[in-house]
């Protein structure tokens, strides 16, 4: 399980098979890795275009099974929650 940012989203032509793919950071926290960047996730839905509510700046909570893709911890089709900003 995860919480972080969505930092980027990577949209891809239709001619290719669809997949719709989000870097969730958590940046907010202040904490970085041995490199001086923030902890990043790779999240990949396969099969999707879309995913609604998913977009740059949105929190999340994500849960599922991480794998390492090109050096980058990467989840696919993961279970996940927006996270509201506590008004207040």
């Amino acid at each position: 399980m995860c919480v972080g940012v969505i930092d980027a989203i990577t949209i891809l032509p239709a001619t290719v098979a669809p997949t719709y793919t989000a870097i969730l950071s958590d940046g907010e926290s202040g904490r970085t890795d041995r490199n001086g960047g923030n902890h990043r996730l790779r999240l990949v839905w396969l099969g999707r275009r879309r995913v609604p509510g998913i977009s740059a700046g949105v929190r999340l909570r994500v849960e599922g099974m991480v794998s390492m893709l090109e050096g980058l911890p990467t989840m696919y089709n993961p279970r996940y929650e927006i996270i509201g900003i506590q008004e207040s």
